[in-house]
């Protein structure tokens, strides 16, 4: 009886498992074409993800009030002609206090474009961004800077315009 055990590890050892082959190894998804945010919609759930900077989130269900220099990140697909694009809004209120405001439009740290925004009230910006700005599969930051804020008198906070989307679209 003591060689029992001894012999269990024996049979045991001599029961190979079955030779089944490797299974296929799924593709690498290192070039796999991702779909990017095309616009950061503040009226859409989820959307203040991407802020990076200088935007209040969930102020409103379809606006943000923004800082001096607001923010958000968006991954860039394989595409790479692509199209800045903003719609925000000057306050009427802030408008009476700083007057006339240029706002610098960026897509990477890098200038894209500056306007001067004599009225208040809606606005639309949209320009092409030089494909050698954009990496694909990469985060892209797409940013905006506003010259003026308004200072409030009640708590200091310091605004600058209402932005409800802004991003990158595919031409």
């Amino acid at each position: 009886m003591k060689f029992a055990p001894v012999a269990l590890s024996l049979a045991l050892l001599a029961c190979a498992p079955p030779d089944y082959p490797v299974p296929e190894q799924s593709p690498s998804f290192e070039n796999f074409p991702t779909r990017s945010v095309h616009v950061v919609d503040f009226g859409l759930p989820g959307a203040d993800a991407y802020i990076v900077r200088d935007i209040i989130p969930g102020s409103d269900p379809s606006w943000r009030w923004t800082f001096q220099r607001p923010a958000v990140k968006q991954r860039i697909g394989v595409r790479r002609d692509l199209t800045y694009v903003a719609d925000f809004t000057v306050a009427r209120e802030t408008f009476q206090v700083t007057g006339p405001v240029t706002i610098a439009f960026t897509v990477n740290g890098r200038l894209l474009d500056r306007v001067r925004y004599d009225s208040p009230g809606a606005h639309h910006f949209q320009k092409s961004v030089p494909s050698d700005w954009l990496q694909p599969h990469q985060d892209a930051i797409v940013g905006a800077e506003i010259d003026k804020v308004w200072i409030s008198k009640a708590d200091g906070a310091r605004l600058g315009f209402i932005v409800s989307r802004i991003g990158l679209v595919g031409k």
